[in-house]
């Protein structure tokens, strides 16, 4: 409102109506603000229920990169989870084909994207868990599958709901499929406008149209998506290319495609309950659970290269046999060592869901200087890192954590199309790039 005052101070200069109609942009520049952040958001992996845990979204057997499948190979996606209880439940899903900013494709029939059924479909492989403390059981679903096979390329959103309590939501996974018709060529440099060498990283980006496609209105047919990681809440989205040529664009040295490098992922892994491995400094009983006590995560003021997955995580045993049903979950207890930072600190990977959610919030322990969380954990190889969420709600790198031009990162590309007439988005380009 002070703003909209400003006008009022000079009555001759400004009408009211002008002013009115000044402080009615203002609001509607607000709403499209929270309605993309509402959008951007929705697009990540969800659990609505406290029992439901281990979600995981994998094209074929790649654990290490996002759920992106190609519309011409035979790539399934597979979408599994664990109900930790010993009692079976109805689960059943329902597809659904979503418009580049994740909103559903209302425009659309079924029949467009589906050959088969969207909905009512139930998740037929079910296995309970085998002599472990924590029972549970163990569902696996594959897409496509008998009931029904992907017709059409884009972004699609899968709501696993319970069909014996009124179809209760308690999951939502997302994956894409890509038809590959653009050409993407992706560059990645420590030499950028913010700084040359330090802690910042620049992604510059070519698109080349596949023959026959007409694009006459860049803004209003292509939308892109820029990613470190995999992760949406510092993804960019529709950065305006510099060049703009009749077979394609071009992205160099963009002030928007620049991304702080961070510092390697952090990573531990449990594969015993017996003994302490990768990461664990001890493991212990408590008459209840098992308790996997991490070693202290120190400040890291120099960079220092650590293979990681970049957030991944991978279920698995000292066994290495029948992971799924015989690993034992354990109550896993994160300890970083930081100086306290005004906003909140969440311990983040590809199993959070890259949420930055209560159950991965770490409180601080004032008498002994650092973050602490506790939470539960299936077996296996996790790779995780801190982010600070800002008083303002942005998301940066911790101070304590540092951030490196030389970090190793995947930088991931989404190129969406749509033609004239479409009533739909198509995803029609995707790229990833190693530093």
């Amino acid at each position: 409102m002070r703003w909209a005052c400003r006008f009022f101070v000079f009555p001759n200069c400004f009408s009211l109506s002008f002013v009115l109609l000044m402080c009615k942009l203002r609001f509607t520049f607000l709403f499209l603000c929270l309605w993309l952040s509402l959008t951007m958001i929705a697009q990540r992996n969800r659990i609505f229920v406290p029992n439901i845990a281990s979600l995981q979204v994998v094209a074929g057997n790649n654990w290490l990169s996002m759920p992106v499948i190609d519309l011409a190979d035979n790539v399934a996606v597979n979408i599994a989870f664990d109900d930790l209880t010993h009692e079976y439940r109805r689960y059943a899903y329902k597809i659904e084909h979503c418009n580049a900013d994740w909103t559903t494709s209302t425009e659309l029939f079924v029949s467009d994207y589906i050959d088969g059924f969207n909905a009512d479909n139930v998740i037929e492989r079910v296995q309970q868990s085998i002599n472990t403390n924590v029972l549970y059981t163990h569902y696996h679903l594959q897409l496509p599958n008998d009931q029904c096979r992907i017709k059409m390329s884009g972004n699609y959103r899968v709501t696993i709901y319970d069909a014996n309590d009124n179809d209760k939501a308690v999951a939502e996974c997302c994956f894409m499929v890509v038809d590959q018709g653009m050409g993407i060529k992706l560059d990645l440099s420590g030499n950028t406008d913010k700084g040359i060498n330090s802690r910042w990283q620049q992604l510059d980006m070519e698109v080349r149209f596949a023959p026959g496609m007409v694009v006459t209105d860049v803004q209003r047919q292509i939308r892109t998506v820029v990613m470190q990681n995999g992760r949406w809440d510092n993804a960019v989205v529709n950065a305006k290319p510099q060049f703009v040529m009749g077979d394609g664009l071009r992205w160099a040295h963009n002030a928007q495609l620049i991304f702080e490098g961070g510092n390697e992922y952090r990573k531990f892994e449990l594969l015993d309950v017996r003994h302490a491995n990768m990461g664990v400094e001890k493991i212990k009983w408590d008459g209840k659970a098992y308790h996997a006590y991490l070693w202290p995560d120190e400040p890291r003021t120099s960079y220092v290269f650590d293979e990681d997955a970049n957030g991944a995580f991978y279920i698995r045993n000292s066994d290495n046999s029948e992971n799924n049903t015989t690993s034992e979950y354990v109550y896993v207890h994160f300890n970083l060592r930081s100086p306290r930072v005004e906003g909140d600190v969440f311990v983040n990977g590809v199993w959070t869901n890259d949420q930055l959610s209560a159950p991965y919030k770490m409180q601080y322990d004032d008498t002994q200087g650092c973050y602490r969380l506790t939470c539960l954990l299936k077996q296996g190889y996790y790779s995780y890192q801190y982010v600070w969420q800002q008083p303002n709600g942005n998301t940066a790198n911790l101070p304590s954590e540092g951030s490196f031009y030389q970090t190793e990162n995947r930088y991931q590309a989404l190129v969406y199309y749509r033609k004239m007439g479409d009533r739909a988005d198509r995803l029609v380009g995707f790229a990833e790039i190693r530093r």
